[in-house]
């Protein structure tokens, strides 16, 4: 009988505050969706940074014709056949370097034809005008110092450049996106929650004559305020069942289907099913126990029971 009481006055505040209790389903819907795609965000830049961080290379561009007079590393020239053999020697020497590739003029010029074939930049360039290098890759990627110390100042040596330089800036976005997300979420949560304290102090307020009643018959607090914990709690699950559905959905309708961003942008390793299905757990526990808490804690102020 208690059971079915309680289960009655569910079903009564539901019906009593239906458009305030949709607001709260909603609220605790965004929220949650945007803490879990925050955490699969910060899960899609670490996985980023470890397929990324492995294919980078050390760049050291040697000085062609004419860097000897804009560029005061170059004042000798042109790097000569003996100072590219002995800069290459060298780098072999070196432990933390992998493998090291030489790139010609020509195939400088072609890879920059391949990429920027349209800029206006790329119709005035001819070969003799591209740098050579050699492109060194490393068997631990924080380890270029070794390289810009080494050979930063050899003759022949135009620049010595990390690759990480340039991902690292999409990373930084990436990584203000995420934070810009927890924001967004940490503020659609205290919305939630306010949501969530006035519905559950509204149902209260209208039934404060049966509460009153329970009081005199010496129900229990708890008895008492059980049916509306129950109601803030099943808004709760509502709520994380459908930004579980926004996560699930989102994932396979942007990357796999519909946008198919996996075939579109091949070079990127997205986050899979096992780190989406690593987070839901968190969206589905934070869903039960947000709503159920702020009304406890609510209720017992308000009603003080």
């Amino acid at each position: 009988m208690r059971a079915q009481f309680v289960l009655s006055e569910i079903g009564v505040g539901l019906r009593r505050n239906l458009t305030m209790t949709i607001a709260v389903i909603v609220s605790v819907a965004l929220s949650l969706a945007l803490f879990g795609g925050a955490l699969l965000g910060l899960k899609q830049v670490s996985v980023m940074k470890g397929y990324w961080y492995d294919k980078v290379n050390v760049a050291i561009y040697l000085c062609n014709k004419g860097d000897a007079e804009s560029d005061p590393n170059c004042t000798e020239g042109a790097v000569t056949a003996a100072q590219k053999k002995t800069i290459e020697a060298d780098l072999n020497k070196l432990d933390p370097v992998e493998n090291v590739l030489f790139e010609t003029s020509d195939q400088a010029y072609k890879h920059y034809k391949e990429q920027y074939g349209n800029s206006p930049l790329a119709q005035s360039l001819t070969p003799d005008q591209m740098q050579e290098s050699f492109r060194v890759k490393l068997d631990d990627p924080e380890k270029f110092k070794v390289i810009s110390s080494a050979f930063s100042d050899r003759p022949g040596v135009q620049s010595v450049q990390d690759q990480r330089d340039t991902v690292d800036k999409l990373f930084e976005l990436l990584n203000g996106m995420n934070v810009a997300a927890l924001a967004l979420m940490g503020l659609m949560l205290v919305v939630a929650l306010m949501l969530i304290v006035n519905t559950v102090r509204v149902s209260a307020f209208s039934r404060r004559r049966e509460t009153g009643i329970m009081r005199l018959v010496g129900a229990s607090s708890f008895y008492i305020q059980l049916p509306f914990i129950m109601e803030a709690a099943f808004a709760g699950v509502l709520g994380a069942g459908l930004a579980t559905v926004l996560l699930v959905g989102g994932r396979y309708f942007m990357i796999d289907h519909g946008l198919e961003l996996a075939d579109k942008m091949p070079l990127v390793n997205f986050v899979g099913w096992n780190e989406v299905l690593a987070v839901l757990p968190f969206v589905i526990v934070i869903g039960l126990l947000m709503p159920g808490l702020a009304a406890f804690f609510a209720l017992r102020k308000y009603l003080k029971v």
